[in-house]
């Protein structure tokens, strides 16, 4: 079992917002270019359309951070493989699963996971 923070709640809160007119599309799909980038690149395809555009391009993007990690600190995960030797290598570190619609911009900080030998089930 993995240890976290979901941000489901804060998630359907920006969204409840936007369909109330609170904020608009532009303040919701403000995906910094490199992080549509790793979405483009190497985001895992989510089972569901995009909440704002309900577009086909909805990924998930990971990124680790740790003091121990060194070079692989902020680093964009590509495959499950790199996070599994991350996860038998180093004590503790974080990561960080963000939702991008490389479609209409949308991006929101999915969760965030406690990993590393320390918290391995």
């Amino acid at each position: 079992m993995v240890r976290g923070i979901d941000y489901a709640l804060a998630r359907r809160a920006v969204l409840a917002e936007l369909a109330a007119g609170v904020r608009s599309r532009d303040d919701v799909c403000d995906a910094h270019p490199e992080l549509l980038r790793a979405a483009r690149n190497v985001g895992e395809p989510a089972a569901s359309p995009c909440p704002v555009c309900e577009g086909d391009g909805l990924v998930f993007v990971s990124y680790v951070y740790g003091d121990a990690l060194r070079r692989a600190n902020g680093r964009c995960v590509a495959d499950p493989g790199e996070l599994e030797a991350l996860q038998a290598r180093y004590d503790e570190f974080d990561r960080f699963v963000v939702e991008v619609c490389v479609d209409c911009g949308w991006n929101h900080l999915g969760r965030r996971e406690l990993r590393g030998r320390r918290h391995a089930s």
